[in-house]
């Protein structure tokens, strides 16, 4: 997120999953009301992820979407266990530097997996 008010939404999102986990009151909306900020920065990675994890989050009341992955000497990939609160304020965190590369990365990874799960 690039602009001051985009990243007070996203900490005071950030907080409130802290202390409530994906049951938090309104974090629905509170998504959406952050891809409307991710909308005016012009930023379409963000606003999709920001899309498909709202609705994730209302079809299934979790979110436990295996998007990061360990490797193994030979290269296999495993998913991480973690769980559904640890992994959303990990993907909120990754959107408070969406412009740096390496969680950029990330993003499309978690981007790809909720697409997979979704549709």
């Amino acid at each position: 997120m690039r602009t001051g008010l985009a990243n007070q939404k996203l900490d005071a999102i950030i907080s409130k999953v802290e202390q409530h986990g994906v049951s938090a009151p309104n974090l629905v909306q509170d998504l959406k009301d952050l891809r409307e900020s991710a909308l005016l920065e012009q930023d379409p990675l963000v606003v999709k992820v920001l899309r498909l994890t709202y609705e994730f989050l209302e079809e299934n009341e979790a979110f436990d979407v295996e998007a990061q992955y360990e490797e193994d000497e030979e290269g296999n990939e495993y998913p991480i266990e973690i769980d559904d609160k640890d992994n959303l304020l990990y993907l909120l965190n990754l959107l408070k530097n969406a412009e740096h590369k390496i969680n950029r990365e990330e993003i499309k990874d978690y981007r790809t997996s909720l697409k997979m799960e979704l549709y």
